[in-house]
């Protein structure tokens, strides 16, 4: 029988698996370590002296320092808890917790590396615009309902 074939074994799919894996490790870390210099220095009280400018700033500042400052989505609701006790608007807070997220201003290398820059481009592109608009519906529907 041909090798093209054959089914891979257990083993053989674990060594690529691993192979693959370790390639991108050094890329991994040096993501993990720029999202935690973000969350480090970029605090709650720093991010909500962005907000407070009008719907259509407060969406489009939530968006952006949602993709800066970028993290899981448990931290982004404790900090976007926070920005609320402060005042900050819901068009805001939910174009921030959109993009913090989806979109990653750190993770570009890395995902550019993995999927390559127009995938990569297309992607954050489209995200960008898919989160200004559904943080406006979410926020217009939610007061339409409450």
């Amino acid at each position: 029988m041909p090798k093209s074939n054959q089914q891979p074994t257990f083993a053989t799919a674990f060594k690529k698996s691993l192979m693959s894996f370790l390639a991108l490790s050094p890329m991994i870390l040096a993501v993990i370590g720029l999202v935690a210099l973000f969350q480090t220095y970029i605090t709650p009280d720093m991010l909500s002296k962005f907000f407070g400018h009008g719907e259509s700033l407060d969406i489009l500042d939530g968006t952006v320092v949602g993709a800066i400052s970028t993290g899981s989505g448990v931290i982004g609701y404790v900090v976007a808890d926070g920005l609320k006790q402060q005042g900050v608007s819901d068009y805001a807070l939910i174009s921030f917790i959109m993009a913090w997220t989806t979109l990653s201003l750190t993770h570009l290398p890395a995902e550019a590396s993995v999927f390559g820059i127009k995938f990569t481009a297309y992607r954050n592109i489209l995200t960008f615009l898919c989160t200004l608009v559904i943080a406006y519906l979410s926020v217009t529907t939610l007061r339409l309902f409450l």
